[in-house]
Formats: structure tokens, sequence, C-alpha cells
């Protein structure tokens, strides 16, 4: 197996589409074309929860349900994954009340499955969106919600590291606000924030370097993107190379206990990996990838996706899906050319979506072509 694809994707009230099949020919690319608000993206945006997290929009799960439906949506793949042929699904019941939160359901072969980060078994997906384009000019938590879909593809339990992490530093937080916070309640809760802490730094640090490595490895590839130089911005990520985890919580609970005070006067916790940075620079030029022109920092963020499919496919013997939502149609004809050839030499299956047909005059020999209008998905005649 060197590529996971799907052959069959089924929406039911989803988004747009009450009912929609898209059936597939093994994992040659998949284009999908159509006016813009056609419904495209919502297509790509059901394939993406078919692997840990929320999905390329992080969208909540009511918005996902088609409008005039009772409520409840369902997605299903039938796919050649890593442990072969599976059936994948997740979806939301009708809700029973006007207070009540939906619960996702997940599913592989029909058996209930604990959560999304199951999928990963069978499937891994990449996607780049037009919402990605201002990464490099954004804030720096833009990039590690960036940074930490990286490391969750090759790592399906990182999310759930991320949110432990989260949840720490909130109940610290809401100790310093007390008046008179327990300090052996602080020291608890500061304990098992440096636990995690180092956690999520580590995983971020091993991604970024194995990425840094598969950068590398395909320098002199695609010459058209030019070349990133990644790195992890932050005290914890820099001594992690020649410190162990303990050190690190260590120092990172004495810092906490130190800094109380502030942090409680700042309302936040000042330091730690929650306020890391994914440093991005043009090797070539030698400047800050938000420094770039905007065609450079696309071609920039195409090259790292490339390289993070081609990571993937390393780590685990088979390519992911790729979903490209409106890449194409910026790029000059040369970049264009250049990008599809980097696809056909990954061999996974690619879903791209565009607007204009002729931006995929030159691949359209070797792809599936579908039409999407009003909720609907046909192949192009």
């Amino acid at each position: 197996m060197t590529a996971a694809f799907i052959r069959r994707l089924t929406l039911t009230n989803f988004r747009s589409y009450h009912a929609a099949q898209v059936t597939l020919d093994a994992a040659c690319p998949v284009v999908l074309t159509g006016a813009n608000g056609a419904g495209k993206t919502n297509l790509i945006e059901a394939i993406s929860l078919l692997a840990p997290g929320r999905g390329l929009r992080r969208a909540t799960m009511e918005e996902l349900a088609f409008a005039e439906g009772d409520g409840a949506w369902a997605v299903s793949a039938e796919i050649e994954g890593m442990l072969g042929l599976a059936t994948l699904g997740t979806g939301i019941d009708p809700p029973v009340g006007e207070d009540s939160s939906p619960t996702r359901r997940c599913r592989i072969d029909r058996e209930p499955v604990s959560s999304a980060a199951a999928f990963a078994d069978h499937l891994r997906v990449v996607w780049l969106t037009p919402a990605m384009d201002p990464l490099f000019n954004g804030p720096a938590s833009e990039r590690r919600r960036f940074l930490d879909r990286l490391v969750l593809a090759v790592d399906a339990q990182h999310s759930s590291r991320v949110a432990a992490l989260e949840r720490s530093l909130r109940s610290r937080n809401r100790l310093l606000e007390e008046p008179h916070s327990d300090p052996h309640w602080l020291d608890a809760v500061e304990h098992e924030t440096a636990e995690v802490a180092v956690a999520v730094a580590a995983a971020r640090a091993e991604t970024v370097g194995r990425l840094a490595g598969a950068l590398a490895a395909a320098h002199d590839q695609a010459p058209e993107f030019p070349m990133p130089e990644i790195a992890l911005q932050g005290w914890m990520e820099q001594l992690l190379p020649n410190h162990s985890a303990t050190d690190i919580e260590d120092r990172y609970r004495a810092l906490l206990k130190d800094n109380r005070a502030r942090d409680a006067a700042a309302g936040r916790t000042l330091d730690g990996p929650h306020l890391s940075d994914f440093a991005v620079a043009h090797a070539a030029k030698g400047i800050p990838a938000a420094d770039a022109s905007t065609g450079e920092q696309k071609a920039l963020l195409i090259r790292l996706v490339l390289a993070h499919a081609r990571l993937i496919k390393e780590m685990t013997g088979s390519a992911p899906l790729l979903l490209l939502d409106e890449v194409v149609a910026h790029l000059d004809p040369g970049r264009r050319a250049a990008l599809y050839d980097a696809l056909a030499a990954l061999g996974a299956q690619v879903w791209m979506t565009g607007a204009d047909p002729l931006a995929f005059g030159d691949i359209a020999g070797r792809a599936q072509t579908f039409v999407v209008s009003s909720g609907r998905v046909e192949p192009q005649r």
C-alpha cells in the first residue's frame, strides 16, 4: 500500500448536501469544479472530518447540518486504507431538546469507536485552504494551530495533549483569580501543567525536526517552490535537545510558582509552549516568510504541505489524502505544472477544487473531474 484513498464518499444532510455520493477510481487525482458557493469546499470539509480534530473549518457540530434537515448529519467513506478495506463514518443524531448539545459519533466498519483519533489507523489527511494564506503575517496562535495540525497528522494523540494543556492552564488561571488561593492546589495544578506542557513542546519539536529533514531531502525537487527554513521559537523547545523532560518540567514548575503574582495580575499564564511560535523563513532570500511577497508566501506554504505529505508517507508507508482548496487558481502556469508533477510523484489521492475548469487543463487527462452545483456532484461529461 503506497497511498490510502477513498473509493466512495457519501454525505447525508451535510452542509449544502441533502444527499450526495461520489464514486472514484483508485488513487488518481480528483477535481471538483463549479461556481463559487456551489459546495466544493463543503465536500472536502466532509473528508477532513475523517481525521482527528474538527475538520478544515473547525466548525461546530451544529454548523455542519443541512439547513432544511432535522439537525442530524452523516459522512461515510469506503476506503482503501493503511489496514486494507474499511468504512469510516461520523456524524451526529437529531437533537433531543433545545438545550441538548450534540455528541459526535464515529464508526469504523459500522462499529463505534471512541473518537475520530481511531481513523488515523486507516487514513491520514492533509489540507491547504485559502484561510491559511495569511498564516505568516497573522498571529502566532494561527501558526501554532497550523503546526499542531501537522503534528496531529503523524500523532493522533496530539490534540488530546493540547486540550489537556489548555484545561490545565485555565484551572491555574481560575485559582490565581481567587483572593486567597490554596498553594497546595496551585502546586498540584502546576505539576500537571508542566508535565503536559513539556509533552506538547516535545511532540511539536519532533515533528519540526522531521519536517526539516523532509524539506532537506527534497531540496532539489520542484525548484519553482522556494525552500522554507523552519524552527520553533520558545525557551522550552530550545532546551529539549540537551535536557531531560524531567529537568525541563522542574524548571517550568519553578517558573510558574515564581510568576504567580505576575500571572494573576495579567489574568493569564505569560510563559510556556502555549505562546511559542512556528517560525518560517524564505531560505534563498534570508528573510522571514512574513516579508516575502504574497505569491512567495503561497509557494512556501505549498512546499511545506508537500514535504509534510512526504513525511507521512515515509513514516506510515502510505501517502495521505491531500485536500487542496482553491490552490491552483493563484499559481502561474510554471508553478501549476510543477505542483501537478510533485503530486504525481507523491502518488496520493488529491482532491482539488476550483471555479475555473481551464486551470486544471494540465491534469485533466489523469484526473477524475466532477461538477458541483446546488448540492449536486456529477461526473463531468
